[in-house]
């Protein structure tokens, strides 16, 4: 499988939107409704996505865009001390249920083991999510625990799985 991350380029900008568009492109566990894209380009114009407290890069499949992984500080604790990353993804309709996501996720974890020094990376998912839940857990992540109705999303709350990776655990 041909899979690599790559940083975003503008052309990306219109993919990423039409996939954001409508509820069917997002999937049903990510469509939050209809969102103004003008705070991606903007957060694009300034720094490429690539931020000091987060960032955003493209996955490639063969040459094609397939989604984006992106990752953000968030704390347990005073932030100068106890800060993370947390971690997400959007893989596009074509290129769902391929392997695609499991090893961007990799990829990236890989990454920002390496060119950051956080200790713990952390990312949640819908408890009905199976297919995520799966794919973070082939690469290492521990299930700490269900977070109930942490996230409204199409009319109610609901419960999300918290899992976690820490540096040098097995990938």
């Amino acid at each position: 499988m041909d899979v690599t991350l790559r940083p975003v380029r503008e052309a990306d900008l219109d993919v990423f939107e039409a996939e954001r568009a409508t509820p069917e492109a997002r999937g049903e566990f990510q469509w939050y409704g209809y969102r103004h894209s003008g705070a991606l380009r903007r957060q694009f114009a300034d720094n490429g996505l690539l931020g000091d407290d987060y960032g955003r890069l493209a996955i490639d499949s063969g040459g094609d865009t397939a989604g984006w992984v992106a990752w953000w500080k968030t704390a347990w604790g005073p932030e100068t001390t106890c800060w993370c990353w947390a971690i997400g993804i959007c893989v596009f309709t074509g290129f769902r249920n391929r392997g695609i996501g499991t090893e961007a996720q990799r990829l990236l974890a890989d990454y920002l083991f390496a060119h950051t020094r956080a200790e713990r990376l952390q990312c949640f998912t819908d408890v009905a999510n199976i297919g995520e839940q799966r794919a973070v857990e082939k690469i290492g992540f521990v299930r700490e625990g269900v977070l109930r109705r942490a996230q409204w999303r199409d009319g109610g709350w609901h419960d999300q799985v918290l899992y976690s990776l820490l540096r040098g655990e097995p990938r």
